[in-house]
């Protein structure tokens, strides 16, 4: 039997249940995405927030930790646009830059934006494990053709 105080630290030990998405909002096939996600690579701690789609809308933001300090930054958002899905990239606060969803199905979506130096193509899927991946790729002939990314459940 438990006691009262087992039962007020259980409810308090544990994490809120998910908020549920909107019937019939745009995005609700990106749900996935939502959440705060971590990892730490080559010294570096990183960690992705995403909100949950809600309006048509979802609001994302990077940040990365070495040492203690931060070294980079990044605002995202993905909306419903009259043109479709459409991923805005804000690096280090800069303009946003659209990346067109062109593919998104199981647990995975594809952003491109041919016109866009670098990346021109931005990936996230979910692997078997529930890591979140991220991976943004240019062209063959780019000086950096690719990049990726894994991040865990959590928050540091």
């Amino acid at each position: 039997m438990m006691t009262a105080s087992l039962l007020v630290f259980l409810a308090l030990a544990s994490p809120p249940p998910a908020p549920a998405v909107p019937p019939g909002d745009p995005l609700a096939s990106l749900a996935w995405m939502a959440g705060d996600w971590m990892g730490v690579e080559r010294g570096v701690e990183m960690e992705e927030r995403w909100t949950e789609p809600r309006g048509g809308m979802m609001l994302g933001i990077h940040r990365d930790v070495k040492a203690g300090k931060a070294v980079d930054f990044e605002f995202f958002r993905v909306a419903a646009t009259p043109d479709g899905i459409v991923y805005f990239a804000s690096p280090r606060g800069r303009p946003a830059v659209p990346f067109k969803a062109i593919e998104s199905k199981d647990k995975r979506v594809v952003f491109e934006n041919k016109e866009h130096d670098f990346p021109k193509r931005i990936i996230y899927w979910l692997g078997g494990d529930g890591s979140l991946h991220a991976r943004i790729e240019g062209d063959p002939g780019d000086k950096e053709s690719a990049m990726e990314w894994t991040w865990k459940r959590g928050r540091f």
